[in-house]
């Protein structure tokens, strides 16, 4: 058996108070609008990984991506290879064995290919952004088709094995929701047969409109990028990486809750992200918030520089 090399680019960036990932702009003719940028790693033309998937990512879409990190290998089989030149192309390769990687940007807007765009995460994972209300409309339109799912297991204890990874996944109390399982969540729903990707093999079946479907299985890595993320959060100062140079506390509030799906508590956050000492003020007051002038801050990187730092808490409102 031959096996190639792909890697592919999971690129974040936060907007508007929007997670929005780096997409590929599929031809009309292809059954998925988008796909992550992706490419084939040739040792004789690439030094390393991560060099090859900057190349990519530059080429694909005209952006320089900043802080890189390796998520996980993804080789089920049958998975196809996106780009022009992949090696899903080739006859004589047997399996297509992709590498993920995270990246994270605070630049959103200066891409500067026309085949290329910045989508919301919500598009992808509806029934993940919490931010609104404590009652997601997405999530209840799929309840029915999951227990409809759980019915239809063959025997009482497979029932209820499915019943149980129903109800820890999308639990019908929110207090119960655990953010960080975007990756489980998916799984669970394509197992179910609730997504596009589910029906390749069979695409006049219908499906439930579980969320906008992704080329190969770039709707699988891109879950297990947000799943990463939204657990570092807590442990690792990433979320500066996404933020400007200067920002106001409320900003960089709802940089978190677009990431997390969730509304934090004004107050606790403040007091919790005072105790980790991350950031400074300027003393600069900004103007043109739509209300009261708000104070800019900026990400005390040297504070941390020889010394490990935590994440931030995410006290939910």
């Amino acid at each position: 058996m031959s096996l190639a090399i792909e890697l592919s680019a999971v690129v974040v960036t936060v907007r508007d108070n929007e997670a929005l990932v780096l997409c590929l702009n599929l031809p009309k003719t292809s059954p998925e609008a988008y796909a992550l940028p992706s490419g084939p790693f040739l040792p004789e033309s690439h030094r390393t990984f991560d060099l090859a998937l900057r190349a990519f990512v530059r080429e694909q879409t005209g952006f320089a991506i900043g802080y890189v990190e390796q998520l996980y290998s993804f080789g089920d089989d049958g998975r196809q290879g996106i780009a022009a030149s992949a090696p899903a192309s080739d006859p004589e390769v047997d399996r297509v064995v992709s590498v993920g990687y995270l990246a994270l940007t605070p630049q959103a807007g200066n891409q500067a290919r026309f085949d290329a765009a910045w989508v919301p995460f919500h598009r992808f994972f509806p029934w993940e952004d919490w931010r609104n209300t404590e009652v997601n409309p997405n999530l209840e339109a799929l309840r029915p088709a999951l227990s409809k799912w759980c019915e239809s297991a063959e025997t009482a204890s497979e029932r209820a094995l499915r019943l149980r990874r129903v109800a820890t996944l999308f639990p019908e109390d929110f207090d119960n929701w655990n953010e960080e399982r975007v990756l489980d969540r998916y799984e669970l729903l394509y197992n179910a047969g609730l997504t596009a990707e589910a029906h390749r093999a069979d695409r006049a079946q219908g499906t439930v409109s579980a969320g906008e479907p992704m080329a190969s299985d770039h709707r699988r890595i891109l879950a297990t990028g947000l799943s990463r993320l939204r657990g570092k959060l807590k442990y690792r100062p990433v979320i500066f990486e996404l933020m400007p140079e200067r920002f106001t506390l409320l900003e960089l509030q709802k940089s978190i809750e677009a990431l997390c799906g969730l509304r934090l508590h004004k107050q606790n956050f403040r007091r919790g992200l005072e105790r980790t000492g991350f950031v400074k003020p300027l003393g600069i007051m900004r103007e043109d918030t739509g209300g009261r002038p708000a104070e800019l801050y900026t990400y005390d990187q040297e504070q941390f520089r020889f010394a490990p730092s935590l994440g931030l808490s995410l006290p939910r409102a």
